[in-house]
C-alpha cells in the first residue's frame, strides 16, 4: 500500500527537521534527504552571521518535544537556549540542529550527500507516471532521484516535503534577472564574492585595503557592508561602494529602526545609516550591470555606460527557488515570485514586510500534485518576507493533512513581531543576518523612522518622516570610459 512508504523530506535545515519531527510524532514515516554532510550545511556557510530573531522564534514546537522527552533509548539532557538571546548560524546548528539531527528517533532516518536531482512518480508496479499522465495519479508514489558519492539512488516516497531552500541559488548581479556578460567567468576567477562573506573574520584578509563593490538593498546586502564599515575603521584605504539598483530612499534602506519588534533587524539600519552619513560607505545609484570584465581588477559596466574598476563584488542581490528537480510535477506558481499560487499575494514584498504575512498551512501551499509541498524559504519563491517561525507553522499544518487531521490542518495560527520594512533585494530570509548587538551599533534613541504601512516604493519614498537627510549618492571614481 501506498501509506507503507515513507515521507520524503528534502533538507536538514530547521524547517526540513521540523518537518520530520512533526511527522514522528504523528506516528508517519519519513526519510530526510540531506545534500550536505551535516544537518543545517546552509546556514553553517553563513555561521558567523547573527539571525534578527531570538531563540523564542527559532524552536519548532515539536522538536522540542522530542529533544527534551525522556525515552527508553533516549535521555533527554538537551536544554533549550535563553530565550531572548540572539543566535548566530553557527549557534542555530551546534545549540540546536545537530542535538535534533543525533536524537535516535531522528537519525537513521537522515541520509547525507544525497543531493535530489529529480522528483517524479511511478505506479506501485513500477509503472512510469510522467507530467502529461492524470489516470491513477493522485494513487501513485513518488520517485525521487539523489546523487552520492557512490552513484545514483532512486527512493519511493507517499509523500514528499521539499525544504531545500535557496542558498545554492543566489540571484544573478546582471540586469532584468539573467547574468551580466562575464558574470561567470568573473565568479570563477573569484572576483565575485559569496553572497555573505565574513570581512571581519575568516575572509579579512582578502578585504583589507581593497575597493569592494556591494550590490543589493536588503539585510544581506546591510550585514557586509556594516562589516565592511567597521573594517575601513582599522583599515582606512579600504573603499566600498554600494550600488542600488534604484534611487536612493531612505525608508527602503534602513528599515523601521527603533521602532522595529525585532531590535537586531532596527539595529541594522541604524547602524548602516551611520557609515553612510560618516562617509564610510559610498552609495551609487542605478546600478544595472550589463558586463564584467576580469582582468588584474573586476571592470563593472553599467546599461548608462559608467564603469568602475573593483577588486570584489559581493552579490547580496538575493535568491530564487531552483525548480529544475521538479520538472515532471505539476505545481502551480505564482508568476511573479515563484511561490504556490494561493500564497504568492500574501507575500508579495511590495505590499507586505516579514510581520504583515499571515499565517498560512497545508491548503495555501498545496499543488495539483497530490501530497506534494514546497516549504520554507523555497516556498516564498523570490520574496524575502521569510520567518523560521512561518516554517514551523506550515510543515504542522502539512503533516497534519498527511496524517488525515484536516481540523488541525485548517487551523493556522502565528503571532510575528512588527517588522520594517523588507525589500526586495533581500538576500535570504528575513530570520538570517543581522551584525552581533554591540553599544556603538544600538538602535538610535533620536530615529523617528516608524515602520512604514506596506506600501510600494514609490508611496514609500513619498511618506517618509525621516528628519535625517537622504542619503547623497556620490560619483567618486566612477564615469564613462572610453
Amino acid at each position: 500500500m501506498k501509506n507503507s512508504y515513507p515521507v520524503v523530506v528534502i533538507g536538514a535545515g530547521p524547517i526540513g527537521l521540523a518537518a520530520a519531527a512533526h511527522l514522528l510524532e504523528r506516528n508517519l514515516d519519513v526519510r530526510v534527504l540531506e545534500a550536505g554532510a551535516s544537518a543545517g550545511a546552509a546556514m553553517q556557510a553563513w555561521g558567523h552571521i547573527k539571525l534578527f530573531s531570538t531563540w523564542r522564534y527559532n524552536i519548532d514546537a515539536a522538536s522540542r518535544r522530542l529533544l527534551e522527552t525522556t525515552t527508553d533509548t533516549y535521555t533527554a539532557t538537551w536544554e533549550a537556549p535563553r530565550e531572548t538571546k540572539l543566535p548566530a548560524g553557527a549557534d542555530m546548528v551546534n545549540e540546536y540542529l545537530a542535538p535534533l539531527s543525533e536524537h535516535p528517533e531522528l537519525a537513521p532516518r537522515i541520509s547525507y550527500g544525497h543531493r535530489v536531482t529529480n522528483v517524479t512518480r511511478v505506479r506501485e508496479d513500477g509503472g512510469g507516471v510522467d507530467k502529461t499522465r492524470t489516470g491513477g495519479r493522485k494513487e501513485s508514489l513518488f520517485l525521487v532521484r539523489t546523487q552520492t558519492e557512490t552513484g545514483v539512488e532512486d527512493i519511493l516516497a507517499r509523500a514528499v516535503i521539499d525544504a531545500s531552500g535557496t542558498w545554492n541559488s543566489p540571484n544573478p548581479v546582471g540586469r532584468s534577472g539573467i547574468e551580466a556578460i562575464g558574470e561567470a567567468a568573473a565568479r570563477d576567477a573569484g572576483f565575485i564574492t559569496t553572497p555573505l562573506p565574513d570581512p571581519l573574520g575568516a575572509d579579512f584578509d582578502g578585504f583589507a585595503g581593497k575597493t569592494v563593490l556591494v550590490l543589493g538593498a536588503g539585510h544581506s546586502a546591510a550585514n557586509t557592508l556594516i562589516s565592511l564599515g567597521k573594517l575601513r575603521q582599522k583599515h582606512p584605504e579600504t573603499t566600498i561602494y554600494w550600488g542600488l539598483r534604484g534611487v536612493a530612499n531612505p525608508v527602503r534602506l534602513y528599515g523601521g529602526g527603533a521602532l522595529d519588534e525585532l531590535p537586531a533587524r532596527g539595529q541594522l539600519g541604524t547602524s548602516l545609516r551611520k557609515f553612510v552619513e560618516n562617509g564610510d560607505i559610498a552609495i551609487l545609484e542605478n546600478v544595472s550591470v550589463t558586463a564584467l570584465e576580469a582582468d588584474d581588477r573586476l571592470t563593472v559596466k553599467l546599461a548608462d555606460e559608467r564603469t568602475l574598476d573593483v577588486d570584489l563584488l559581493v552579490p547580496a542581490t538575493g535568491f530564487r527557488p531552483d525548480l529544475r528537480m521538479l520538472s515532471e510535477l505539476r505545481l502551480d506558481m505564482d508568476l511573479m515570485v515563484e511561490a504556490p499560487r494561493e500564497l504568492g499575494p500574501l507575500i508579495d514584498p511590495e505590499f507586505h514586510s516579514c510581520g504583515t504575512v499571515k499565517a498560512h498551512g497545508e491548503r495555501a501551499l498545496s499543488h495539483p500534485e497530490t501530497d506534494f509541498y514546497i516549504v520554507g524559504m523555497k516556498s516564498y519563491g523570490r520574496a524575502p518576507t521569510f520567518l523560521m517561525a512561518t516554517g514551523y507553522e506550515q510543515v504542522r499544518s502539512i503533516v497534519a493533512a498527511l496524517a488525515g487531521d484536516r481540523a488541525a490542518a485548517d487551523s493556522v495560527e502565528l503571532e510575528l513581531p512588527a517588522t520594517g520594512v523588507c525589500s526586495s533585494d533581500l538576500g535570504g530570509s528575513c530570520d538570517a543576518p543581522a551584525p552581533a548587538a554591540s553599544a556603538d551599533a544600538g538602535a538610535s534613541a533620536d530615529s523617528c523612522c516608524s515602520a512604514p504601512e506596506p506600501a510600494s516604493e514609490t508611496a514609500a519614498a513619498s511618506s517618509s518622516c525621516c528628519s535625517t537627510p537622504a542619503p547623497q549618492p556620490v560619483t567618486i571614481g566612477f564615469g564613462p570610459r572610453g
